[in-house]
């Protein structure tokens, strides 16, 4: 009997991955080839890897909407997996392609919710007429999926929020993994001495995209009342729209002007430096205002790193709060962009649990310890590539 055949369907797969979605499917699909024939067809430049198909963007829409030239290559990719015996699609960059394939194969569509377009709103300022186009790719495909994966209880909750009409039997819990042996402490310091980061003085480090919904600003704005001594060491690059960016550089100059110690690093680094730097970090802050699982908290968690970060969306299933970092409280609007309904008061909590940690080196090693542990013991990738069968089975395949 022929084993299972598994197209995977991504805007990112390495090397070209910036963000958790991008990840994810660069573990799964390594963890599922274990248990299946694996596809992988991804957007961007060809790859040499077997079994991965990229995809251009069409030349005839060269110039058009981004959104629009997104569908032209999710046509293209849905035409691409024939023979197959079940399409998994990972963000709204690919969740058209795993719609049309499921209606011109006849294969069931398992999709994999790592955010949500409603729940992103500040994109209208990114895509413009194109958000609408993005949304109305999500709304289609969920709501005539198989079977949608999330990422954490708190991301079905949105899901089932945000689409009412999706049938809840349909919608399963799969936690984002990790590789806890790629993702373990790096005491070398030659990468923060080329950056310039101070092995002999705390760090408070950040790691993400500048955009809405990761909360930079807050932390930047927060960053004004830690302790002198302190570093704030951000690794973060791409940003979303010229207004976000330009926010990020005035705040983070302003802070330049005050004290020592702030590097920035816009460059997306190459694993092994972003591990050691998370590795040195005294405190890993989360800022986000919208965070699916927050996949980066398990990183530091795995590099033994005590963590800060919002109580929102997936974030207290992976952190777990007194046990492996803090977490801090954040009421939030209820339009869908996450916004703080008193941004000062986020501000002055994320600053006053970070001083917390800071101030206590024996719970910032007890919160590193017991991180590293949780991440070992309930976020392996080989039980998600399992629970992820289970899920391809339950719907026929």
């Amino acid at each position: 009997m022929a084993p299972m055949r598994v197209d995977l369907l991504t805007r990112e797969y390495p090397p070209e991955v910036y963000g958790g979605a991008g990840v994810h499917v660069e573990y799964l699909a390594r963890e599922l080839r274990r248990l299946a024939d694996v596809r992988v067809h991804c957007f961007g430049a060809p790859r040499d890897e077997q079994g991965v198909t990229a995809y251009a963007e069409p030349a005839a829409l060269a110039g058009a909407n981004a959104a629009l030239r997104v569908m032209g290559v999710d046509l293209e990719m849905a035409a691409g997996t024939t023979g197959t015996d079940v399409v998994h699609s990972h963000t709204w960059y690919a969740n058209l392609a795993g719609h049309t394939a499921k209606l011109l194969h006849g294969v069931p569509h398992v999709v994999t919710a790592h955010s949500l377009e409603p729940l992103r709103p500040w994109k209208a300022e990114q895509l413009g007429g194109g958000y609408a186009l993005s949304s109305w790719c999500e709304r289609t495909a969920f709501e005539a999926a198989d079977a949608i994966i999330a990422v954490s209880a708190g991301m079905r909750r949105d899901v089932l929020t945000a689409y009412p009409a999706v049938n809840p039997d349909r919608v399963r819990v799969v936690y984002n993994g990790i590789d806890t042996a790629q993702y373990a402490p790096d005491r070398n310091t030659d990468v923060l001495d080329r950056l310039g980061i101070d092995p002999g003085r705390p760090s408070v480090v950040y790691v993400g995209r500048i955009t809405r919904q990761k909360g930079l600003p807050y932390l930047l704005r927060a960053a004004r009342d830690l302790p002198a001594d302190v570093q704030l060491v951000l690794l973060a690059g791409a940003p979303d729209t010229p207004e976000i960016a330009a926010e990020v550089e005035e705040l983070a100059a302003e802070l330049r002007a005050k004290r020592s110690g702030v590097v920035w690093v816009a460059a997306m680094l190459p694993k092994p430096e972003v591990i050691q730097v998370l590795t040195h970090a005294t405190v890993f802050v989360c800022p986000s205002v919208y965070e699916p699982m927050g996949i980066v908290n398990l990183e530091a968690m795995a590099c033994e790193t005590a963590v800060v970060a919002t109580a929102t969306g997936g974030i207290p299933e992976v952190v777990a709060d007194g046990e492996t970092g803090l977490l801090v409280p954040v009421e939030q609007a209820g339009d869908g962009s996450g916004t703080p309904l008193d941004a000062e008061r986020f501000v002055a909590d994320l600053a006053a649990r970070i001083n917390e940690l800071l101030a206590d080196p024996d719970r910032i090693a007890a919160f590193g310890a017991a991180g590293r542990r949780r991440a070992v013991e309930h976020f392996s990738w080989d039980a998600i590539a399992r629970q992820t069968l289970e899920v391809y089975r339950s719907v026929g395949v």
